[in-house]
């Protein structure tokens, strides 16, 4: 039998939730976004875990949504078949990447992405839906998307991480940020050697869950909450409209219909698989 694409494990009061797609630097598809929310549930249901790690096996954290299995020669899902009108293809996006990636956001609990190596578009959406980010020393931070005519991704997190300047830059550029300059940015929390990353996450992680759950849950909401009055939501609520919007220009259509004629999406992935 094939190995689950998400594994999960739990010791003491921490469960970790592994994406196990090391193949293809954890590029998410249906089933691993599935079953990280299946993990989800389950850390959820479980009154002894207090704390919940992300993270990614193999070289690299994500390299964000996997594109061949929307646009590729890959056998298509229904989700794939969904995106043939523009209905479908925001109700995809709506609950595939928008809500699952909001879920992380609201999880009574709280979370630590360990983030190693690539962490690209849809991986950083995805990292930074956790409360605190750990980066090993050579962890990159990247969102090319703007490159291939996409308004960045499903929730715009950069101006909220970077700051706006800052974001326009790196958007515009899609040039990567290293761990050192994430840190500097406010997007790390902290930069450890790579070869220590598990075992100082599971530090942190085991220093949170002395906090009482009650008390955790209230502060994260609260500060949530701080977030939301400063306009968070309401902004991602925009952007995924207008990111919608992109998609059907004649920008982006005929750039889809250019990478489908290629029958592969290997180069968007290539520089993240070794």
């Amino acid at each position: 039998m094939a190995e689950p694409v998400v594994l999960y494990a739990v010791d003491g009061h921490v469960a970790t939730i592994t994406m196990n797609r090391p193949e293809v630097a954890n590029a998410q598809d249906t089933a691993l976004i599935d079953g990280i929310d299946a993990a989800l549930d389950t850390a959820d249901a479980d009154d002894d875990v207090r704390v919940v790690i992300l993270a990614g096996n193999g070289k690299h954290f994500s390299a964000g949504h996997d594109l061949k299995a929307l646009v590729g020669d890959a056998e298509p899902d229904q989700w794939r078949l969904m995106r043939d009108t523009p209905e479908g293809k925001f109700r995809h996006e709506q609950v595939m990447y928008y809500d699952r990636c909001r879920r992380i956001y609201s999880f009574r609990k709280p979370t630590v992405a360990a983030v190693q190596g690539a962490c690209v578009a849809g991986g950083l959406m995805l990292a930074c839906m956790c409360d605190l980010i750990v980066a090993a020393d050579d962890a990159t931070f990247q969102n090319p998307v703007l490159r291939m005519t996409g308004a960045g991704v499903e929730l715009l997190v950069e101006p909220w991480e970077l700051g706006i300047r800052k974001a326009k830059e790196f958007l515009w550029t899609g040039e990567k940020l290293d761990a050192q300059e994430a840190w500097r940015l406010g997007l790390v929390n902290r930069v450890v050697p790579r070869d220590e990353l598990t075992e100082r996450v599971n530090e942190l992680a085991a220093r949170v869950a002395l906090v009482p759950p009650a008390t955790a849950q209230l502060t994260k909401d609260s500060l949530n909450h701080t977030a939301t009055l400063m306009g968070k939501e309401a902004s991602w609520k925009y952007h995924f409209m207008a990111h919608h919007w992109m998609h059907n220009t004649e920008t982006a259509t005929s750039a889809l219909k250019a990478r489908q004629e290629k029958s592969s999406m290997s180069e968007v992935f290539a520089e993240h698989r070794d």
